[in-house]
């Protein structure tokens, strides 16, 4: 994994201003959030996760559907061929933003897996080569996260308080970027989404960076901690609101560790 992130060099204009990030901090952030989804490992660059009706591939884990498939939650990989398209990224002849996941049930992907078949085999050293564009479209879509939430939300009150919120996590009280907080922001926002989504709430309750920023502690100092705290209270308000039939109950301690990472 190793110097293949340093394109996250590049992206300086993130939010409303710009951020020049060193190359300790974008290998930082990159690794952090790739150890969190993957634990750095290859094989979990192409993958299906107990329990969910899609894939999760690149280091990101995005979600990506097969075809005729419906859910509530962002599919995300269509996202991320897109922006690689526009940035004339070669990739197998097969796979488009319009490309549904080859495999439509969880054993015809293992299977496919196990084979190591052509198009398992292709889509695997895509993903291991694009490394850098994947992080880069993280960063990305971070830089449109805080415009994107402030548009659905029509009370000044309730946008002020989000953005001056977002902007303390990510900065230090000099004005400088907060490293742990740059990888806290990516990081949620990759892991839980922006938070604006309707369908991506159970109960009319959601869980992404926009919920949690607006239920932080204003009193802890800390404001990764605060952060840290207010999504463990989201994530376990979407558990408790969530169907049944998912157990998402299973999920909560390696959440909470994800999150313990944001400030311990």
């Amino acid at each position: 994994m190793r110097g293949i992130f340093f394109i996250l060099l590049s992206v300086t204009v993130l939010f409303s201003g710009s951020i020049e990030l060193t190359q300790k901090q974008a290998n930082y952030v990159a690794k952090k959030v790739w150890q969190n989804e993957g634990a750095g490992q290859d094989k979990y660059l192409v993958w299906w996760n107990k329990g969910e009706d899609f894939a999760s591939v690149g280091i990101g884990h995005f979600i990506w559907f097969p075809k005729g498939h419906t859910e509530r939650f962002r599919e995300v990989f269509p996202m991320v061929v897109s922006f690689m398209q526009k940035k004339n990224v070669k990739m197998p002849s097969w796979l488009n933003s319009k490309t549904p996941l080859p495999w439509s049930t969880k054993s015809a992907f293992f299977k496919a897996k196990k084979e190591n078949s052509k198009k398992y085999r292709e889509l695997f050293h895509f993903l291991k080569s694009t490394m850098p564009y994947q992080a880069e479209f993280m960063a990305d879509r971070l830089s449109k996260a805080l415009p994107q939430m402030l548009d659905t939300i029509d009370n000044g009150k309730r946008k002020k308080l989000v953005k001056k919120r977002f902007y303390e996590v990510l900065y230090n009280k000099n004005g400088s970027v907060n490293e742990r907080g740059l990888y806290v922001l990516l990081d949620y926002t990759n892991f839980k989404g922006e938070g604006t989504l309707k369908s991506e709430r159970y109960k009319g309750q959601g869980w992404g960076l926009l919920q949690v920023l607006e239920h932080m502690d204003p009193k802890e100092a800390n404001k990764q901690k605060a952060f840290a705290l207010s999504a463990k209270a989201m994530l376990s308000r979407r558990i408790k609101n969530s169907p049944k039939a998912r157990g998402e109950e299973r999920w909560r301690k390696g959440w909470n560790i994800r999150l313990d990472t944001y400030w311990k």
